[in-house]
């Protein structure tokens, strides 16, 4: 396992970050976005609590998670759909493990009950990591989006939805 330190994501972390978010766009595989958001829209759509980032023993970033609220309503202000991305070159060494191990801590001490994410079935890394940390699967969206880019475009693309209730 790569030894990697867990530390809030900081602004100037963004273009480490939009770097491995156009690497896990560009699988085809992570999600149906066609291009990473502007550090703007992705400073505004996620909980600033849940933004963490991994870094290796050099302090380069190798991997990051964030949440956003599924609702604005007050009665979901305990339930976040969450994001993790892992730097190709970190992929294998644990570093997703660490990461989500402590977004985890972090939501729960947030006041986060439940947390979730739609995975395309082929992201099959993604499904055991969460699998290994208690998430559960709770459906599968068929045909939940039709892509629109790269190898895929015009593929109807179905997810699984996962979820991690916090333990009472």
């Amino acid at each position: 396992m790569t030894a990697v330190d867990i530390r809030p994501l900081e602004p100037a972390d963004w273009p480490a970050v939009e770097r491995i978010y156009r690497e896990g766009i560009a699988t085809g595989h992570a999600t149906f976005e066609t291009e990473p958001p502007t550090w703007d829209a992705f400073d505004a759509g996620k909980a600033p609590g849940l933004r963490l980032v991994a870094t290796d023993a050099d302090g380069a970033v190798v991997g990051w998670a964030a949440a956003s609220a599924v609702s604005a309503r007050p009665v979901y202000r305990g339930v976040v759909e969450h994001s993790i991305y892992i730097a190709d070159r970190a992929h294998g060494r644990g570093v997703g493990g660490v990461l989500l191990d402590a977004f985890i801590r972090a939501a729960d001490v947030g006041g986060i009950w439940t947390i979730q994410s739609s995975i395309f079935p082929e992201n099959t890394a993604s499904l055991r990591l969460h699998e290994r940390r208690g998430f559960r699967t709770v459906g599968i969206r068929e045909r939940i989006a039709l892509m629109d880019y790269g190898p895929l475009a015009g593929t109807w693309r179905d997810t699984i939805l996962i979820e991690r209730r916090r333990p009472s």
